[in-house]
């Protein structure tokens, strides 16, 4: 352990109140294994290191390798058309968009929380009670029937939709629903203890989520987020997990050397040096990537988690409040790049 990066550490906790766990490790050695807060805060019971927690949108990247996976077996191309590859009737889809433009967030569809309009993801559930929300299908109501936002490749637009029809896609091409094939196929063969669980009957080991009011009041996340998360997001990880995932997909023991390579490519251009890659946002500098980034927010729910290449290094933070991640792996970062 670094002592004084602990002690950086320690110093952010008791400035914001962290809860969750911190993992980072440089190489192979581990410079700080950390966790604050409780994972359930009524009986007291503490986060520790084999706490699993949400990480929302940063399970992206689970999705986007299981599709990548397919294509490497020869069961898709990332150039099929979705219309190709879905039985299912979604009135106003355009017929020309691709699986990489699900990818890449360059469909051009309607999302169905989109963050242009909308402002509190829990609005979701007025109209759609969040406990009947267990599979795929139970999203489609939620964007089907919308029209077009944009045109296809336009533009990149952050879409959850497009990641649920990905995921609908990985179940029509392997016969196995979404969770039972990214559980078999990613997360048993990287030797992760994470998994798509529901919300009603979470096993042990799981945190759950909070959300805090301006009064130091809290509630749980249970009635604010799906019954069970889906290809867009929702799988509950370690923060050691994310490590060996990444360590996992560098040894190509997930995708061959050359379709890794291609996941981590950057295929569009989102700000000056901000790229998105499939599942996952890259920063680069001098025309080569400097980091790999992985992110989530929900409401009780923020993740951040950090892989640059050049020194193998590898940062996780993930927490079970609705904020705190980004401060933490921030300082994190300012501490060990100088």
């Amino acid at each position: 352990m670094n002592s004084h990066l602990t002690e950086k550490i320690s110093h952010i906790h008791k400035s914001n109140n962290f809860s969750g766990s911190i993992y980072v490790q440089q190489e192979k050695e581990i410079l700080a294994n950390i966790s604050y807060g409780f994972a359930k805060r009524s009986e007291e019971i503490k986060n520790e290191f084999d706490t699993r927690y949400g990480i929302a949108s940063g399970s992206k990247i689970f999705t986007a390798i299981a599709i990548c996976q397919l294509v490497q077996a020869g069961k898709l191309s990332l150039h099929s058309y979705v219309k190709d590859c879905l039985s299912i009737d979604i009135p106003h889809l355009d017929s020309t968009i691709t699986v990489h433009h699900l990818l890449t967030h360059t469909s051009g569809i309607s999302d169905y929380f989109d963050e242009e309009i909308m402002t509190n993801y829990e609005e979701l559930w007025i109209k759609s009670p969040m406990y009947k929300v267990r599979e795929l299908e139970d999203f489609l109501p939620l964007f089907k029937d919308k029209p077009m936002k944009c045109s296809v490749g336009s533009k990149f637009h952050y879409n959850n939709a497009g990641y649920i029809l990905l995921g609908l896609i990985i179940e029509q091409a392997s016969k196995q629903t979404f969770s039972n094939y990214v559980e078999e196929h990613i997360f048993k063969r990287a030797s992760m203890d994470a998994g798509y669980f529901e919300m009603d009957s979470l096993p042990e080991k799981v945190a759950l989520g909070y959300i805090e009011d301006l009064n130091n009041t809290w509630k749980t996340n249970i009635y604010s987020i799906p019954a069970k998360g889906g290809a867009d997001g929702g799988a509950y990880v370690t923060a050691k997990d994310m490590v060996q995932l990444w360590e996992s997909l560098m040894r190509y023991e997930l995708l061959n050397e050359e379709m890794t390579k291609y996941l981590l490519t950057p295929q569009i251009q989102v700000d000056d040096t901000t790229y998105y890659g499939y599942g996952i946002w890259i920063k680069r500098e001098k025309e080569k990537a400097l980091k790999y980034v992985l992110m989530g927010y929900d409401p009780g729910v923020n993740f951040r988690a950090l892989f640059y290449p050049n020194n193998d290094l590898k940062i996780v933070v993930c927490s079970n409040k609705s904020e705190g991640a980004f401060d933490m792996i921030s300082s994190i970062e300012k501490e060990l790049i100088k």
